[in-house]
């Protein structure tokens, strides 16, 4: 097993110390020290721009803390050698994102750094793969990261050249990727202060057998759990929120909400995920489950005894301070 995986059980102080070889929660002590342009809002309050929601969740910490959430970053950027899809990808997908990408990360950073104890991203911190792309991964975590990656980090070329997307494995992303992120990314997880936080990478919609299988082995330890990934479990409402916003189907304006489709349908359709789904709801040691991937922040009852907090993108300065006791 990945040697990544198996973090000793750490008080705060250890944690800190431990961050660069075990891949943690970025601790904000550790984070960059950046801070805002004033004179994007001169006469504005410093973080102002940035929109932070509250949630609080009771998951039986030995002492309190506070962790910023933030998903879905997109960052769009390719070094000036990198090929022409890459070239095309960087000028399309920049202009959808608005540019201002780093700018919000590098705000968000801040703040946690101001008012957290850690900084978690549960994917799509990268829009599609470039070299450029990856070097900021580093460039703004090192190995003081953990969270989750999303479907946006195994995107070669996007819808611009599909050849090359069907001959590049997800196998052979994701050996790539774990160059770049420095913790396991199929499954992870790290201990703060008693709640044992666990990464899943659910990338494509689904989890596999050997994902279920370690992460039942998590649950033995006895801990409190949060889960963290870049895709939410669909609940009626979360799906109904998602499809209004992304325009799944016609118009609607009642409770109901379009047939499920998408990764929605596939969470339904797949055997190991629909029964996994199912487990996780007779887990009472599941206290919260942190996601992002919507681009809107929206929260439901998944479990008796957990919420699922979906985050709104980064990229448009939207994240959530979720603190814990």
């Amino acid at each position: 097993m990945n040697n990544k995986t198996n973090c000793s059980v750490l008080g705060r102080r250890g944690f800190l110390k431990s961050a660069l070889s075990c891949g943690a929660l970025a601790a904000v002590s550790r984070l960059p020290a950046l801070a805002d342009d004033p004179a994007i809002f001169p006469e504005r309050g410093r973080f102002e721009r940035l929109s932070i929601a509250k949630v609080h969740v009771d998951a039986g910490a030995r002492s309190p803390f506070s962790v910023l959430h933030i998903s879905d970053t997109h960052f769009t950027d390719a070094y000036p050698n990198e090929d022409k899809w890459k070239q095309q990808l960087k000028k399309a997908r920049t202009k959808t994102f608005g540019g201002r990408q780093e700018e919000a990360f590098r705000d968000s950073i801040a703040w946690a750094k101001a008012n957290c104890d850690y900084l978690l991203h549960t994917g799509d911190l990268i829009d599609w793969l470039s070299q450029k792309n990856l070097d900021m991964v580093k460039q703004y975590f090192g190995e003081n990261m953990f969270g989750a990656v999303g479907n946006h980090e195994y995107s070669p070329y996007m819808w611009l050249n599909r050849e090359a997307n069907a001959n590049t494995s997800r196998t052979e992303i994701r050996a790539e990727l774990e160059k770049y992120f420095p913790f396991d990314i199929t499954l992870a997880s790290q201990e703060i202060n008693g709640v044992n936080f666990v990464s899943i990478d659910d990338s494509d919609g689904r989890v596999t057998q050997e994902q279920v299988e370690r992460f039942k082995k998590e649950v033995v330890k006895g801990l409190p759990i949060v889960i963290i990934k870049h895709i939410p479990f669909y609940t009626d409402y979360i799906w109904r929120q998602s499809a209004k916003f992304w325009k799944h189907g016609s118009k609607f304006r009642s409770t109901a909400a379009p047939d499920f489709a998408g990764d929605a349908l596939t969470q339904r359709n797949d055997p190991t995920t629909r029964d996994f789904v199912a487990y996780l709801k007779t887990v009472p040691q599941l206290k919260a489950i942190l996601a992002g991937h919507l681009h809107i922040t929206v929260q439901d009852r998944f479990s008796p005894t957990a919420m699922e907090y979906v985050v709104g993108g980064n990229f448009l300065f939207h994240g959530q301070e979720v603190t814990f006791s």
